[in-house]
């Protein structure tokens, strides 16, 4: 071999070796693994995505994996390397609940935190119409002055919903007789017929039924809350404690990545999706589709997302106070 083919030979070698190494993140597409069916909230985490991607030079596709109450999703994402070509969509009942309830082995701190992404809060509504309540304060008054005249749906049975209802009316000495239903779509529908005199609704089904229903209180301590019911009044301004605060009482996601994710990969991932949802044409179009942008950076993700196991193990023995208070 001629000098000039080994020292030829020895660059190639050098470049293979450095390649992998001095390339720049992302090189290819990257998926982020969403826990439910598409719907609404899947379009939301699509918004994120679409401008993340365009800043990265990359597509970022929204993956939905719905099955076992967000745990599948977990664990798919938990398969693929840390690598940061997959992303955790992480919603509050994988990533906390499901890990409570013994269904996960995981807990929040096992990942690695990009930002804050969305949150939607739920509300207290009554029929449109509805003459017996001037706000929250005076249903609270009746259901406790009389227990159990009053019927109410969350939805589904000791899901979210029902545990910050349960939660509020705790707080309140208030209880209403629970009636479940698949959705909290079908109730509306009983609101209307008087069946129901209440129900804790999303502002994805708020804005479909807005003209039925008269929001009275919105379950958050987040201002912006408010934004997704038209001003509806946050439950706060009736001076009412709802046992529960920032992200604990609602829906809610945190982008996230494997904990052994390298550290500069993070930090490009970071700071891209820092100055998507701090961008206000991205934070307006949210609000549209009635999701409201929490804004908590990665620094914060222990202090925010920490105190809501707490506070949700708060709501899960105010269905059992619910529960053992409606048998009597």
């Amino acid at each position: 071999m001629t000098l000039f083919n080994k020292i030829a030979a020895v660059a190639l070698g050098a470049a293979v070796v450095a390649g992998p190494a001095m390339a720049e993140f992302p090189e290819r597409n990257i998926e982020s693994i969403y826990p439910w069916a598409p719907g609404a909230t899947m379009a939301a985490s699509q918004v994120i995505a679409d401008a993340m991607g365009e800043k990265l030079g990359v597509n970022i596709s929204v993956v939905s994996t719905p099955g076992a109450g967000g745990v599948k999703a977990f664990e798919t994402a938990l398969s693929k390397p840390a690598d940061g070509y997959t992303l955790f969509d992480g919603y509050v009942a994988p990533l906390v609940l499901q890990p409570m309830q013994g269904n996960a082995d995981w807990t929040y701190t096992d990942f690695t935190p990009l930002w804050s992404a969305t949150s939607n809060a739920f509300a207290i509504a009554v029929r449109a119409d509805e003459e017996r309540f001037a706000d929250i304060a005076a249903l609270l008054d009746h259901a406790a002055a009389n227990p159990g005249d009053l019927r109410y749906s969350p939805g589904t049975a000791g899901a979210l919903p029902h545990m910050v209802a349960a939660k509020v009316m705790q707080q309140a000495d208030a209880l209403a007789q629970l009636v479940p239903y698949p959705e909290i779509d079908n109730a509306v529908r009983d609101l209307r017929g008087g069946i129901l005199d209440f129900i804790v609704i999303n502002p994805g089904v708020y804005k479909v039924n807005k003209d039925d229903v008269k929001i009275l209180a919105v379950l958050s301590t987040l201002d912006r809350s408010s934004a997704t019911y038209d001003g509806a009044p946050l439950i706060g301004a009736s001076g009412i404690d709802m046992g529960m605060s920032n992200l604990s009482p609602m829906g809610w996601n945190w982008w996230l990545v494997r904990k052994d994710t390298p550290a500069d990969v993070v930090a490009r991932l970071q700071e891209t999706m820092g100055a998507v949802v701090n961008d206000e044409a991205i934070q307006q179009k949210l609000l549209d589709m009635g999701y409201v942008p929490t804004l908590f950076a990665p620094e914060q993700y222990e202090e925010i997302v920490g105190p809501v196991t707490e506070q949700l193990q708060g709501g899960i023995d105010a269905i059992a106070w619910e529960k053992e208070n409606l048998a009597n």
